[in-house]
């Protein structure tokens, strides 16, 4: 019991909930020593300098290649629920390396990944990658094995010397925004049932056979009375 005037209110608790009969009213937390779960990351900046070191180390080791690895082809994602994503491929196909006149042993000795099981199924992918293999081996620099006797295809001395290492991503992915024509509505365009125009050409498809049919039976009859 509490004093005239006293009043006390318990405190609404999404869990506390009146039982029936003569039984506990629930208690239960379950926040016990949550300091076991608790999760640091005090180790962040070490581990973010000890990555840039490995990046550094990595390109050290492969240098002059690009730190970044071999180029690759830009593809679409499969299935309809990923086929608007744009991303890396394995490889470039051989049609591909063809159409930009790039052997296909010759394109993995500088850099270029190749995928002989993949297939172009559009002429625009086809395009993109050969361009792509295009802008890549005019930016490439060769360098040769025998300085004294550089090859066609290799670089010159004074090349060598201005050639620095790519460091990043080669040929990062941009997107493009598509081009929208504005055309301003005509009377003629309001005027059109579009609607009306599709329910007309489905029943003409459904009734097509039937009216072939008829078609047959009235030039057979003409032929008999003729």
């Amino acid at each position: 019991q509490c004093s005239p005037g006293l009043f006390f209110w318990e405190r609404s608790r999404p869990d506390s909930k009146m039982v029936r009969h003569n039984n506990q009213v629930p208690n239960a937390h379950f926040h016990k020593k949550w300091q076991f779960y608790v999760k640091t990351w005090f180790n962040q900046p070490a581990r973010k300098l000890r990555r840039r070191k490995t990046r550094a180390e990595k390109a050290k080791a492969v240098f002059p290649r690009p730190a970044a690895g071999v180029l690759k082809p830009v593809v679409r994602g499969q299935t309809v629920k990923y086929n608007s994503k744009q991303r890396l491929g394995r490889g470039f196909t051989l049609a591909e390396l063809k159409e930009a006149g790039i052997p296909v042993k010759f394109a993995p000795t500088i850099g270029i990944a190749v995928d002989h099981r993949r297939k172009n199924r559009s002429l625009e992918s086809l395009q993109s990658n050969v361009q792509r293999l295009k802008a890549y081996r005019s930016n490439v620099v060769i360098f040769p094995r025998n300085v004294k006797k550089p090859k066609a295809f290799e670089a010159s001395a004074d090349a060598i010397k201005t050639a620095d290492q790519k460091k990043g991503a080669i040929l990062p992915i941009t997107a493009e925004k598509p081009a929208l024509e504005l055309v301003k509505v005509t009377k003629d365009m309001k005027d059109v049932k579009a609607y009306g125009k599709l329910r007309v050409e489905r029943m003409n498809a459904r009734v097509q056979g039937m009216r072939l049919k008829k078609a047959k039976e009235a030039a057979k009859e003409a032929e008999a009375n003729n």
